[in-house]
């Protein structure tokens, strides 16, 4: 077997053999492998990417491309019924038309002197969310919502100086994931059940620097039981981190008002288009607590004024705590924001209005009710929780039939897309102010054909 030769790319300066042989040697690393050592072995790949010969022109290339993009079949919104973190709402054609704008959709990191409006825009959007969460301070869009709960643990366990995270219910995997990920080597993670006397329990240790629940847990249901969550949190000296989705604040009362100190979430269903699973950005909420402000990590834009009286400009607020401007010292990195983002939820709360954010919840609400009595009626499936009040998604439960893999696959073959399996015989579904009845009873008549 030959030995591989180091190879000049011609795009990436850094890649010369004694460029890269500098490098290391100034950082005390022997190979770019020590990089990746944290990286567990089952998931490094261990080869090379199966990649097809280097095309010759760009006409080439672009027409490769072409072609593995014709393969997308874009799916009606009546027809699936994936949720679960990413969900279809509609998205107004004003906000894209907002987003697209030059001075938004290529702006990354300019200052006042070359900013046309961002920041204003920013503090716009941090106002009408503030709102929303009913919340002083927000941040700039982090880079999705796991980040956003991550990093509100880790604002928590700076703020107590306690290590212990407590994480409350029914929580998506990843999310987990993402968290366990940012937080170890500095904070133990304990999932703990949705239940008062679970969560009691686990702080009688006095060690817990946050509890983390959810408005609406990763099955779309609603506890009624967030609030003694917080009490206990509370009562045990830790902070309350409460992720909600954003859509459904114009019915459900927000977690601020429930004694939440962090509220934090993602901003995808507020005007951003799902793409491949994106896009995605993280937002945090807190009251103007001086505790709390001193530890953000990301960026906070605010009113100043300037020479003209009555007139104002909009720039960083308490710039020298983030990563920015104190680099390795900060006490927590940020690297980029998903700040469209956030201008296109902005736009699209303008938009809404607090009348027309009660009347999308109200809808989401009614058709998930629905969808979910609409179900039940199909012989061989029922709801797992069938008493409990649900958002968007819910799970329902197979008794008889194929189990969950085999409904999503012919769910699939039948153009629908739903059933995502939950365990061996449970399926998630969701719906949103998109699906009508008809979609919901096509969905119905299709798993009474699959159940027989």
């Amino acid at each position: 077997m030959t030995a591989r030769v180091p190879r000049t790319h011609p795009y990436v300066p850094n890649s010369a053999p004694e460029v890269r042989a500098a490098m290391l040697a100034e950082i005390g690393a022997r190979d770019v492998e020590e990089f990746y050592a944290d990286i567990p072995a089952e998931l490094r790949l261990r080869r090379p990417l199966r990649l097809p010969a280097p095309f010759d022109s760009e006409a080439r290339l672009v027409a490769h491309l072409e072609e593995l993009l014709g393969r997308n079949t874009p799916v009606p919104p009546g027809r699936s019924f994936l949720g679960a973190g990413c969900y279809r709402h509609h998205v107004p054609a004003v906000v894209d038309e907002i987003v697209n704008r030059s001075e938004f959709l290529t702006a990354y990191a300019g200052e006042p002197y070359e900013d046309h409006g961002r920041f204003q825009a920013l503090w716009e959007y941090q106002s009408l969310m503030a709102e929303l969460l009913a919340v002083e301070v927000v941040n700039v869009p982090t880079y999705d919502g796991f980040q956003a709960a991550a990093t509100a643990l880790r604002m928590a366990g700076r703020a107590t100086g306690r290590r212990r995270l407590l994480l409350v219910g029914d929580i998506d995997p990843d999310l987990l994931s993402r968290i366990r990920d940012y937080v170890r080597g500095v904070h133990p993670v304990e999932p703990v059940p949705a239940e008062p006397k679970a969560v009691r329990a686990a702080l009688a240790t006095g060690d817990c620097a946050a509890v983390f629940a959810q408005l609406t847990d990763f099955s779309g249901r609603v506890d009624p039981r967030l609030p003694e969550y917080v009490e206990l949190a509370h009562a045990a000296g830790a902070l309350a981190v409460v992720q909600a989705n954003p859509i459904s604040l114009g019915v459900l009362a927000p977690p601020a008002d429930l004694g939440a100190d962090l509220t934090c979430g993602d901003l995808q269903p507020l005007g951003i288009h799902p793409s491949f699973g994106g896009g995605n950005a993280g937002f945090i909420g807190s009251a103007d607590d001086q505790r709390l402000v001193a530890e953000y990590p990301s960026r906070l834009f605010g009113l100043a004024p300037t020479e003209v009286p009555g007139e104002y400009g909009f720039g960083d607020v308490a710039y020298e705590r983030t990563s920015f401007a104190l680099r390795e010292e900060g006490k927590e990195w940020v690297g980029t924001a998903a700040a469209l983002h956030g201008i296109a939820a902005g736009a699209y709360l303008a938009l809404m209005g607090p009348h027309g954010m009660r009347e999308l919840g109200e809808t989401v609400l009614a058709n998930t009710a629905y969808a979910r009595q609409r179900l039940a009626r199909v012989p061989g499936v029922e709801l797992a929780e069938p008493e409990a009040v649900h958002f968007a998604d819910f799970t329902v439960r197979y008794t008889g039939g194929p189990g969950a893999a085999a409904v999503a696959d012919a769910l699939l073959a039948r153009g629908l897309h739903g059933g995502t399996p939950a365990g061996p015989r449970e399926g998630r579904y969701c719906v949103t102010e998109l699906h009508t009845q008809a979609d919901i009873d096509r969905l119905a008549d299709a798993l009474a054909e699959i159940m027989k």
